[in-house]
């Protein structure tokens, strides 16, 4: 294989967990030209990606003629194409790019047939209800080529560190505590008040607390709760301002990280500090944090009060019903999760007390 395309078309934390794929990929063919292509505004977490020679960004939603231009760019380029997402449009770019392919085929769906008609290799996905990460499903995708097994440690690749601000760098203190408040979606929100009770936690034991998030206004509307607990340096509200290059080099500096289930979890389970994910109907098995290190190959199991991977501590809500897979208790995307409310923030202190005094995070 000279040239390969890795298609990952779906959210940024998605994007971040075919790393691996790419990965083994390039370990199998160290000398091809290896290419992602995914949505706009989706790849950031790929940029400086060693394994990685090219990325293509294309637009979400596809004009007629952005299309005709991408199917042109694409056809027949690749010796193998890697389909990671198995939705339509995925499966198609797949088709016109490259000779041979390997995709992921949903176990049920009216279109599965045609897809599985286009591949050269199929791996079934049972989608977020199964047992199987979604990094060993991607690693799947080259099993027809592989020598020998999966490999011991599937490694999740952060982007690299990029140099933090002057003026922000000035105010970091030893055993700063990086807090991540926003979700995008109303189901995967810890409540505030919850977050704001945690944050004066932390701050009464005297560590400094790091706000991230992006420059949106609903992440923006997250952290304002959380501003008037301390003033600055000892709390800091770094949203908006760091790219996921700055946030990797932050993450090295910090000594624990806690979020809930998002992409800049995976990541800073990926930059190996102490992570504590707070999960609520996601299923962890297909979802958790890739833990870094040796202790990769751990399986979460689908419901436990707290799980413990390597560098990832996973809290759940102790509800029969937990994890659904659902999107909250009313499935839909502004729906409220019981399960969520059931974290107390008493019990995330307690973990992360226990995390900020073991000798590894000091």
């Amino acid at each position: 294989m000279k040239r390969i395309l890795v298609i990952a078309t779906r959210q940024i934390g998605d994007v971040l967990l075919t790393t691996p794929l790419v990965r083994a990929a390039r370990q199998r063919w160290p000398q091809a030209h290896i290419e992602v292509l995914g949505f706009a505004g989706t790849l950031g977490m790929l940029r400086g990606n060693p394994d990685i020679d090219k990325l293509i960004e294309s637009p979400a939603r596809l004009r007629w003629d952005s299309l005709r231009a991408l199917l042109r760019q694409l056809w027949r380029r690749y010796d193998l194409a890697l389909v990671t997402q198995p939705g339509d449009r995925a499966h198609i770019l797949g088709w016109v790019a490259a000779r041979q392919r390997s995709g992921i085929v949903p176990a049920g769906g009216s279109s599965n047939w045609w897809k599985a008609l286009l591949l050269d290799h199929a791996v079934h996905s049972a989608g977020d209800r199964g047992g199987v990460h979604a990094v060993a499903e991607k690693l799947e995708l080259l099993a027809p080529w592989r020598t020998a097994g999966p490999g011991a440690h599937a490694q999740v690749v952060p982007p690299a560190a990029a140099p933090l601000p002057a003026d922000l760098l000035a105010q970091l203190l030893p055993g700063a505590v990086v807090l991540h408040v926003p979700s995008m979606w109303d189901y995967k929100q810890w409540p505030l008040g919850h977050y704001r009770e945690l944050a004066a936690g932390l701050l009464a034991q005297g560590r400094q607390v790091l706000l991230t998030g992006s420059a949106s206004a609903r992440d923006k509307a997250c952290i304002a709760p959380l501003l008037d607990l301390a003033a600055a340096p000892q709390l800091l509200d770094l949203s908006g301002r760091l790219d996921f290059s700055q946030l990797t080099a932050l993450l090295g500096r910090a000594a624990l990280y806690i979020g809930p289930d998002t992409s800049v979890s995976h990541l800073a389970a990926a930059a190996g500090l102490p992570v504590i994910a707070i999960f609520g109907p996601t299923n962890p098995q297909r979802w958790a944090p890739w833990p870094a290190g040796p202790a990769a190959q751990a399986l979460f199991e689908r419901s436990a009060l707290q799980q413990v991977r390597g560098n990832v501590t996973l809290l759940q809500g102790g509800i029969s019903c937990v994890p659904c897979s659902l999107a909250g208790c009313e499935d839909h995307l502004h729906s409220r999760s019981d399960c969520l409310l059931a974290i107390t923030p008493q019990r995330v202190l307690e973990r992360a007390l226990q995390l900020l005094a073991a000798p590894a995070s000091l």
